[in-house]
């Protein structure tokens, strides 16, 4: 086995095994106990279903993955503007902050159905919901980036007469890159998921009112079927963001990488 090879079966040998255990017990459990598929479908009952309800599927999932993209941008561009106006000026950040830690108290739950009463059931209000999950996660941790720029760098930049803007732009936004991509990461887990409690407060197609449609109809296995639509998308989004670190910063993985084999030495 190459060292490549090793390295991704470390990496995600585990959680596939794991993953494969839970399905087959779930696969034997549904089949040996006897109870109903409306009840507790098998996960091969849901395969078989989403692929018969391929086409359906397929239209109901595009609304999603337009909502979670274009809010997920929206979300990007209004986080890292306002991570930079609260590093750069210092009573935006006094302003700004405690309302920023203060609206993560209001569940999403509560403000869907009141986005849904404000704009309609078309895109927009989607995408609201979608920023307002994800604004709050970017911004603060693209914020904890630039706090982690190293001070005696920051010195030696002062030291030899750069502006303010000048070691911004070369020294705490370059600092401040891996905290926005870990930020990214933890948002793409959440932007799915919000795009569909938007869907399924009120809207006319999208997987969250799949959902609905199928649970009324009593067709279990299809809402299991979007569950797992949802699910994929997500870990889709998530790579997308991998795949973009890796290009825009790959020093940063690289160091991280080379960091994971001594951490597995120091445990063994």
């Amino acid at each position: 086995m190459t060292h490549r090879a090793a390295d991704g079966w470390r990496r995600f040998g585990p959680p596939v095994v794991l993953v494969a255990a839970l399905l087959i017990g779930w696969e034997m459990y549904a089949r040996a106990s006897g109870i109903s598929q409306f009840v507790l479908p098998s996960p091969s009952r849901i395969l078989v279903a989403l692929w018969e309800s391929r086409d359906e599927a397929a239209r109901q999932s595009l609304p999603t993955i337009v909502e979670t993209v274009v809010g997920f941008t929206v979300s990007i561009v209004f986080a890292v503007a306002a991570a930079v106006a609260m590093d750069r000026v210092g009573i935006v950040r006094r302003a700004v902050e405690p309302l920023l830690v203060g609206s993560q108290t209001i569940p999403i739950v509560a403000v869907a159905p009141l986005v849904i009463v404000w704009f309609g059931f078309g895109l927009v209000p989607k995408i609201l919901v979608v920023v307002l999950v994800t604004f709050f996660p970017i911004t603060v941790a693209l914020l904890g980036g630039f706090s982690s720029t190293d001070a005696a760098a920051t010195d030696l930049m002062r030291s030899f007469g750069a502006s303010s803007w000048q070691t911004f732009r070369k020294l705490r936004w370059p600092a401040g890159l891996p905290g926005l991509f870990t930020g990214l990461r933890i948002s793409a887990t959440y932007a799915v998921v919000a795009a569909v409690i938007a869907e399924y407060v009120g809207a006319t197609d999208g997987l969250g009112i799949w959902m609905q449609l199928s649970q009324r109809s009593f067709r279990t296995d299809l809402v299991f079927g979007a569950i797992l639509l949802t699910a994929i998308l997500s870990i889709g989004l998530f790579g997308a963001v991998v795949i973009a670190e890796r290009a825009i910063i790959p020093w940063h993985a690289a160091s991280r990488s080379a960091r994971q084999p001594e951490r597995t030495v120091e445990a063994a």
